[in-house]
Protein backbone atom coordinates (compact mmCIF):
# COMPACT_ATOMS: atom_id res chain seq x y z
CA UNK A 1 0.00 0.00 0.00
CA UNK A 2 1.46 3.12 -0.60
CA UNK A 3 1.48 6.56 0.91
CA UNK A 4 -1.71 8.16 -1.19
CA UNK A 5 -3.83 5.27 -0.24
CA UNK A 6 -3.35 5.90 3.47
CA UNK A 7 -6.86 7.84 5.30
CA UNK A 8 -5.38 11.15 7.28
CA UNK A 9 -7.41 10.57 10.24
CA UNK A 10 -4.99 6.58 10.13
CA UNK A 11 -2.28 8.55 9.64
CA UNK A 12 -3.27 11.03 12.44
CA UNK A 13 -3.84 8.28 14.85
CA UNK A 14 -0.33 6.13 14.19
CA UNK A 15 1.49 9.27 15.07
CA UNK A 16 -0.84 10.25 18.29
CA UNK A 17 1.29 8.88 21.72
CA UNK A 18 -0.64 6.46 22.69
CA UNK A 19 -1.20 4.67 26.89
CA UNK A 20 2.03 3.09 26.56
CA UNK A 21 4.07 6.08 25.49
CA UNK A 22 2.61 8.14 28.06
CA UNK A 23 3.61 5.72 30.71
CA UNK A 24 7.06 5.56 29.52
CA UNK A 25 7.07 9.70 29.45
CA UNK A 26 5.39 9.59 32.86
CA UNK A 27 8.17 6.81 33.81
CA UNK A 28 11.27 9.20 32.77
CA UNK A 29 10.59 11.81 35.29
CA UNK A 30 12.54 11.35 37.77
CA UNK A 31 11.31 12.07 41.60
CA UNK A 32 14.21 14.83 41.70
CA UNK A 33 12.05 16.99 38.90
CA UNK A 34 8.87 16.05 40.79
CA UNK A 35 10.32 17.19 44.24
CA UNK A 36 11.80 20.38 42.71
CA UNK A 37 8.34 20.91 40.67
CA UNK A 38 6.46 20.57 44.24
CA UNK A 39 9.25 23.05 45.90
CA UNK A 40 9.28 25.64 43.18
CA UNK A 41 5.46 26.35 43.57
CA UNK A 42 6.00 27.21 47.37
CA UNK A 43 6.70 30.87 46.84
CA UNK A 44 8.13 30.98 50.00
CA UNK A 45 10.25 29.04 50.03
CA UNK A 46 12.04 29.94 46.75
CA UNK A 47 12.50 33.54 48.28
CA UNK A 48 14.21 31.50 51.24
CA UNK A 49 16.16 30.01 49.42
CA UNK A 50 17.37 33.04 47.21
CA UNK A 51 18.07 34.99 50.81
CA UNK A 52 19.72 31.90 52.24
CA UNK A 53 22.23 32.06 48.87
CA UNK A 54 22.64 35.49 49.27
CA UNK A 55 23.78 35.59 53.00
CA UNK A 56 26.21 32.24 51.82
CA UNK A 57 27.42 34.67 48.93
CA UNK A 58 27.52 37.71 51.37
CA UNK A 59 29.73 35.58 53.80
CA UNK A 60 32.23 34.25 51.28
CA UNK A 61 32.84 37.33 48.91
CA UNK A 62 31.79 40.05 52.08
CA UNK A 63 35.57 39.44 53.55
CA UNK A 64 36.96 40.04 50.22
CA UNK A 65 35.90 42.89 49.40
CA UNK A 66 35.81 44.51 52.75
CA UNK A 67 38.19 47.84 52.83
CA UNK A 68 39.63 46.61 56.36
CA UNK A 69 40.33 43.08 57.93
CA UNK A 70 37.50 42.45 60.67
CA UNK A 71 40.58 42.52 63.63
CA UNK A 72 42.26 46.07 61.84
CA UNK A 73 41.64 48.93 63.88
CA UNK A 74 40.97 52.34 62.76
CA UNK A 75 41.93 54.61 65.48
CA UNK A 76 40.56 57.81 63.36
CA UNK A 77 37.10 56.11 63.00
CA UNK A 78 36.16 55.06 66.62
CA UNK A 79 32.32 54.25 67.29
CA UNK A 80 31.21 55.91 63.79
CA UNK A 81 28.03 55.08 62.21
CA UNK A 82 27.48 54.10 58.57
CA UNK A 83 29.65 55.64 56.13
CA UNK A 84 31.88 55.27 52.36
CA UNK A 85 34.60 54.52 54.48
CA UNK A 86 32.81 52.03 56.55
CA UNK A 87 30.28 50.36 55.24
CA UNK A 88 28.54 49.25 58.59
CA UNK A 89 30.06 51.98 60.65
CA UNK A 90 32.58 51.18 63.42
CA UNK A 91 32.41 49.92 67.30
CA UNK A 92 34.46 51.80 70.16
CA UNK A 93 37.49 50.21 69.24
CA UNK A 94 37.53 51.29 65.46
CA UNK A 95 36.70 47.39 64.10
CA UNK A 96 35.38 47.51 60.81
CA UNK A 97 31.47 46.02 61.66
CA UNK A 98 30.80 44.91 57.49
CA UNK A 99 33.89 42.84 57.60
CA UNK A 100 33.23 41.97 61.42
CA UNK A 101 29.79 40.32 60.40
CA UNK A 102 30.70 38.66 57.27
CA UNK A 103 33.37 36.91 58.91
CA UNK A 104 30.52 36.47 62.04
CA UNK A 105 27.89 34.77 59.17
CA UNK A 106 31.01 32.64 58.18
CA UNK A 107 32.18 31.76 61.55
CA UNK A 108 28.54 31.29 62.56
CA UNK A 109 27.24 29.01 59.46
CA UNK A 110 30.48 26.54 59.78
CA UNK A 111 29.33 26.31 63.27
CA UNK A 112 25.92 25.39 62.45
CA UNK A 113 26.43 23.26 59.24
CA UNK A 114 29.18 20.88 61.02
CA UNK A 115 27.00 20.55 64.15
CA UNK A 116 24.12 19.73 62.41
CA UNK A 117 25.01 17.53 59.48
CA UNK A 118 26.66 15.37 62.73
CA UNK A 119 23.19 15.75 64.95
CA UNK A 120 21.59 14.39 61.81
CA UNK A 121 24.07 11.21 61.54
CA UNK A 122 23.65 10.20 64.96
CA UNK A 123 20.13 10.63 66.32
CA UNK A 124 19.39 8.68 62.61
CA UNK A 125 21.67 5.88 63.70
CA UNK A 126 20.92 6.02 67.13
CA UNK A 127 16.94 6.14 66.34
CA UNK A 128 16.73 3.68 64.05
CA UNK A 129 18.74 1.48 66.02
CA UNK A 130 16.99 2.01 68.62
CA UNK A 131 13.59 0.74 66.88
CA UNK A 132 14.98 -2.21 64.57
CA UNK A 133 16.94 -3.84 67.73
CA UNK A 134 14.46 -3.15 70.24
CA UNK A 135 15.16 -4.75 74.02
CA UNK A 136 17.82 -3.59 75.73
CA UNK A 137 19.65 -1.55 73.28
CA UNK A 138 15.96 0.26 72.86
CA UNK A 139 15.54 0.53 76.81
CA UNK A 140 18.89 1.95 77.43
CA UNK A 141 18.70 4.38 74.64
CA UNK A 142 15.79 5.83 75.66
CA UNK A 143 16.84 6.29 79.19
CA UNK A 144 19.57 8.10 77.62
CA UNK A 145 17.14 10.43 75.62
CA UNK A 146 15.21 11.13 78.39
CA UNK A 147 17.77 11.64 81.19
CA UNK A 148 19.35 14.31 78.59
CA UNK A 149 15.76 15.76 78.46
CA UNK A 150 15.25 16.09 81.93
CA UNK A 151 18.31 17.78 82.78
CA UNK A 152 18.72 21.44 82.30
CA UNK A 153 20.92 22.07 79.43
CA UNK A 154 22.55 25.20 81.54
CA UNK A 155 24.29 22.07 83.85
CA UNK A 156 25.35 20.66 80.61
CA UNK A 157 26.98 24.04 79.25
CA UNK A 158 29.01 24.74 82.79
CA UNK A 159 30.03 21.50 82.71
CA UNK A 160 31.72 21.48 79.53
CA UNK A 161 32.85 24.88 79.75
CA UNK A 162 34.59 24.07 82.41
CA UNK A 163 36.40 20.82 80.59
CA UNK A 164 37.25 22.67 77.09
CA UNK A 165 40.25 24.33 78.11
CA UNK A 166 38.91 27.90 76.48
CA UNK A 167 39.06 26.80 73.02
CA UNK A 168 35.75 28.53 71.35
CA UNK A 169 35.49 25.68 68.88
CA UNK A 170 35.73 23.12 71.41
CA UNK A 171 32.92 24.73 73.52
CA UNK A 172 30.92 26.04 70.63
CA UNK A 173 30.93 22.71 68.38
CA UNK A 174 30.65 20.20 71.38
CA UNK A 175 28.02 22.22 73.53
CA UNK A 176 25.64 22.58 70.49
CA UNK A 177 25.57 18.71 69.40
CA UNK A 178 25.42 17.62 72.95
CA UNK A 179 22.19 19.62 73.41
CA UNK A 180 20.84 18.80 70.07
CA UNK A 181 21.00 15.52 69.28
CA UNK A 182 18.66 13.12 71.77
CA UNK A 183 15.53 15.31 70.38
CA UNK A 184 15.62 14.69 67.21
CA UNK A 185 16.55 11.08 68.06
CA UNK A 186 13.45 10.56 69.62
CA UNK A 187 11.28 11.54 66.99
CA UNK A 188 13.29 9.20 64.45
CA UNK A 189 12.74 6.23 66.84
CA UNK A 190 8.94 6.64 67.01
CA UNK A 191 8.81 6.98 62.92
CA UNK A 192 11.21 3.84 63.00
CA UNK A 193 8.83 1.51 65.25
CA UNK A 194 6.09 1.48 61.94
CA UNK A 195 8.89 1.02 59.64
CA UNK A 196 10.25 -2.38 61.71
CA UNK A 197 7.66 -4.35 60.76
CA UNK A 198 6.98 -3.68 57.14
CA UNK A 199 7.13 -6.49 54.98
CA UNK A 200 10.44 -5.78 52.70
CA UNK A 201 12.35 -5.22 56.53
CA UNK A 202 11.05 -9.06 57.59
CA UNK A 203 12.11 -10.47 53.67
CA UNK A 204 15.77 -8.94 54.19
CA UNK A 205 15.33 -10.04 58.45
CA UNK A 206 14.19 -13.97 57.01
CA UNK A 207 16.54 -13.88 54.38
CA UNK A 208 19.44 -13.63 56.99
CA UNK A 209 20.61 -9.71 56.32
CA UNK A 210 22.53 -8.35 59.23
CA UNK A 211 20.61 -6.00 61.43
CA UNK A 212 23.01 -3.01 61.37
CA UNK A 213 22.56 -3.71 57.44
CA UNK A 214 18.92 -3.16 57.53
CA UNK A 215 19.08 -0.54 59.39
CA UNK A 216 21.21 1.33 56.97
CA UNK A 217 19.41 -0.42 53.47
CA UNK A 218 16.06 -0.65 54.17
CA UNK A 219 14.99 1.88 57.28
CA UNK A 220 17.45 5.14 56.95
CA UNK A 221 16.21 5.82 52.98
CA UNK A 222 12.94 5.36 54.15
CA UNK A 223 12.53 8.34 56.76
CA UNK A 224 15.38 10.32 53.96
CA UNK A 225 12.45 13.36 53.80
CA UNK A 226 12.42 13.53 57.64
CA UNK A 227 16.28 13.48 57.78
CA UNK A 228 16.43 16.61 55.33
CA UNK A 229 13.92 18.42 57.15
CA UNK A 230 15.70 17.48 60.52
CA UNK A 231 18.92 18.68 59.16
CA UNK A 232 17.62 22.07 57.42
CA UNK A 233 16.11 23.07 61.13
CA UNK A 234 18.95 21.71 62.99
CA UNK A 235 20.68 24.65 61.17
CA UNK A 236 18.47 27.24 62.33
CA UNK A 237 18.80 25.33 65.84
CA UNK A 238 22.34 25.68 65.42
CA UNK A 239 22.56 29.19 64.58
CA UNK A 240 20.03 29.96 67.68
CA UNK A 241 22.05 28.03 70.68
CA UNK A 242 25.54 29.41 69.16
CA UNK A 243 24.12 32.84 69.08
CA UNK A 244 22.76 32.49 72.52
CA UNK A 245 25.89 30.68 73.98
CA UNK A 246 28.30 33.46 72.35
CA UNK A 247 25.76 36.31 73.71
CA UNK A 248 26.39 34.49 77.40
CA UNK A 249 30.21 34.59 76.71
CA UNK A 250 30.36 30.66 76.46
CA UNK A 251 31.07 30.56 72.52
CA UNK A 252 33.06 32.65 70.37
CA UNK A 253 34.63 35.47 72.03
CA UNK A 254 36.10 38.71 70.81
CA UNK A 255 38.61 39.19 68.84
CA UNK A 256 37.25 36.37 66.83
CA UNK A 257 33.90 37.17 65.96
CA UNK A 258 30.15 35.54 65.27
CA UNK A 259 26.75 36.82 65.30
CA UNK A 260 26.11 36.04 68.75
CA UNK A 261 29.37 37.52 69.87
CA UNK A 262 28.60 40.71 68.20
CA UNK A 263 24.85 41.05 69.07
CA UNK A 264 26.29 40.63 72.93
CA UNK A 265 28.69 43.25 71.96
CA UNK A 266 26.40 45.34 70.37
CA UNK A 267 23.82 45.10 72.77
CA UNK A 268 25.47 47.09 75.39
CA UNK A 269 25.23 50.31 72.87
CA UNK A 270 22.15 49.99 71.48
CA UNK A 271 21.15 53.70 72.47
CA UNK A 272 24.73 54.89 71.57
CA UNK A 273 25.68 53.31 68.76
CA UNK A 274 22.95 51.26 67.53
CA UNK A 275 24.09 49.75 64.13
CA UNK A 276 26.38 47.56 66.13
CA UNK A 277 23.38 45.98 67.17
CA UNK A 278 20.73 45.96 64.08
CA UNK A 279 23.27 45.03 61.57
CA UNK A 280 24.38 41.31 63.00
CA UNK A 281 20.71 40.70 63.94
CA UNK A 282 19.80 41.70 60.54
CA UNK A 283 21.66 39.08 59.57
CA UNK A 284 21.01 36.31 61.52
CA UNK A 285 17.11 37.20 61.49
CA UNK A 286 17.61 36.79 57.69
CA UNK A 287 19.46 33.63 58.54
CA UNK A 288 16.99 32.00 60.52
CA UNK A 289 14.06 32.69 58.32
CA UNK A 290 15.04 31.64 55.43
CA UNK A 291 15.99 28.19 56.63
CA UNK A 292 12.68 28.15 58.28
CA UNK A 293 11.00 28.78 55.00
CA UNK A 294 13.28 26.46 52.96
CA UNK A 295 12.81 23.90 55.45
CA UNK A 296 8.63 24.48 55.15
CA UNK A 297 9.31 24.20 51.55
CA UNK A 298 11.20 20.77 51.88
CA UNK A 299 8.17 19.56 53.77
CA UNK A 300 5.72 20.24 51.39
CA UNK A 301 7.61 19.11 48.61
CA UNK A 302 8.78 15.17 50.48
CA UNK A 303 5.33 14.57 51.28
CA UNK A 304 3.65 13.25 48.76
CA UNK A 305 0.50 13.54 51.64
CA UNK A 306 1.16 17.45 51.62
CA UNK A 307 -1.45 19.82 49.65
CA UNK A 308 0.64 23.03 49.66
CA UNK A 309 2.88 21.35 47.44
CA UNK A 310 0.31 20.68 44.90
CA UNK A 311 0.29 18.25 42.87
CA UNK A 312 3.31 16.66 40.55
Amino acid sequence: MTSEMIDPTVEASLDAPGPETTRVATRRLSKWTLYSRRYARNKGAVAGLVIFALLVLFAIIGPLVARYDHVELDFLALSLGPSSEHWFGTNNAGNDLFAQVAVGLQRSLMIALTVSIGVTIVSALVGTAAAYFGGWTERITLLIIHFMMVIPSFLILAMISNKSGGDWRIIALIMIFVIGWYFPARVIWTLALSLREREYVSAARYMGVRGFTIVLRHLLPNIGSLLVINFTLGVVNAVVTETGLSFLGFGVKIPDVSLGALIGAGSSSLTTAPWLFYFPAAALTLLTVSMALVADGLRDALDPTSAAGGRA
